[in-house]
């Protein structure tokens, strides 16, 4: 490990398993969904309906796989489909109220999770942490010509 780089593809080969670990602390009773259900609700919910052709553009993956993970989340209640809102041919796919609910309660058991990591943290480590997190994300974004929305 003589460059930088790689102690950071290191770090970030922990990160990804220790970020299911975090997730997993939300448990199946508080909404724990599988990482590919969180991140797709989570773009759907930022965005609003989408088609499969528009989640494949997002997320640079095949038809056929976004295929099996909507169907998957339909049948479990988390998406719905839809006509297009604005009048094109195509079904798009809409969050469910369900979806929602599974997706908050998901999302505050991986933010309670990160609370007790960061508790020893300062407030300026953690705002200097999310904010290199958030270059390192929009720069892959840049480099990909994947943008993904952001909170404002």
């Amino acid at each position: 490990m003589d460059r930088p780089t790689h102690l950071i593809e290191y770090e970030t080969m922990l990160l990804g398993r220790y970020s299911l670990a975090v997730a997993a602390g939300a448990g199946a009773d508080h909404g724990h969904l599988e990482r590919s259900a969180y991140i797709l609700l989570s773009r759907v919910r930022a965005e609003g309906p989408m088609s499969i052709r528009e989640l494949s553009d997002a997320f640079g993956l095949d038809q056929s796989t976004l295929n099996r993970q909507t169907s998957a989340m339909t049948r479990a209640g988390l998406l719905e489909r839809i006509p297009d809102p604005g009048g094109g041919i195509a079904r798009k796919f809409r969050i469910t109220a369900a979806g929602e609910r599974r997706l908050a309660e998901h999302r505050d058991g991986v933010i309670r999770g990160l609370d007790k990591v960061l508790a020893g943290w300062t407030p300026d480590d953690v705002a200097a942490f999310a904010a290199y997190l958030k270059r390192f994300n929009t720069d892959i974004e840049r480099l990909s010509g994947r943008a993904w929305p952001r909170p404002e």
